[in-house]
């Protein structure tokens, strides 16, 4: 079940993100979160009216999704980044797939003309799902970014909504 996320759900996110952070590059934070900021991050960004959306399945979180200010300029307000997290276990069984569909059918609803996602190298699962939903790589920045004692690139996606 898909469904919007609730303050009560911030431990299962936090721990869900915190093996991304502890074990790849998939993001560049280096520290795990704790279950207070996720469950603020949860807060402010229902506040904007963007989504942020859980994937439920027998009351354990598989996996989220939500949308995020692209840029901090207003003239970016057309512009919105997209995240998707599977808990590892739940990963290559659609169900990333199936959050993503819904988050890009909430960004039709808000009328967001673009969207963008934000690719730390290596992820090819990640850049499949892109390309499934008819993302086009707009760029590629070569060793931007410092984690694990490496350089590693990022890759930008962009859908046009409208």
């Amino acid at each position: 079940m898909i469904r919007k996320a609730k303050a009560e759900d911030a431990a299962q996110i936090a721990d869900i993100y915190n093996y991304y952070v502890l074990n790849t590059v998939v993001t560049f934070d280096e520290e795990p979160v704790t279950e207070q900021f996720m469950r603020s991050k949860i807060g402010k960004i229902l506040s904007l009216g963007y989504p942020f959306l859980v994937y439920e399945r027998d009351g354990t979180i598989a996996g989220y999704a939500y949308l995020s200010d692209w840029r901090p300029h207003a003239a970016y307000r057309i512009t919105l980044e997209t995240s998707v997290y599977l808990a590892p276990q739940f990963a290559g069984k659609g169900l990333g797939s199936e959050l993503y569909g819904k988050l890009i059918e909430e960004a039709r609803r808000l009328e967001i003309r673009s969207l963008i996602g934000v690719l730390g190298l290596p992820n090819e699962a990640s850049q499949g799902l892109h390309r499934k939903f008819g993302f086009a790589l707009a760029g590629c920045f070569p060793k931007v970014g410092k984690k694990f004692g490496q350089l590693w690139d990022v890759e930008f996606y962009q859908l046009t909504l409208v």
